[in-house]
């Protein structure tokens, strides 16, 4: 798999799903209280990524910026290195 920039957590600004891009091209999705809700692979190309879940579901999504991801009809920002597990809100300016 190429490296690309995306690699670490992206959570929705109400912090309800935490979606962690693993750097050997899986990821682990927590929705809510429900740690691993979803598991599955991922491949990147520029700035698209197609997700491959562990129990056949597809879907993709699109980085529009290097800290915002659009997937699912939800946006998605990039966690701050060290912020707190579980805090309300993502700043997407970080």
């Amino acid at each position: 798999m190429t490296p690309h920039p995306y690699v670490g957590m992206w959570v929705t600004a109400d912090g309800h799903i935490r979606q962690q891009l693993l750097a050997n091209g899986r990821y682990d999705e927590a929705r809510g209280a429900r740690a691993s809700a979803y598991r599955g692979r991922y491949e990147v190309s520029g700035t698209h990524i197609d997700y491959w879940d562990d129990t056949g579901f597809t879907a993709d999504g699109e980085f529009v910026s290097e800290n915002e991801l659009h997937h699912g009809g939800m946006t998605f920002f990039r966690e701050a290195a060290g912020a707190v597990a579980g805090s309300s809100t993502a700043d997407p300016n970080e």
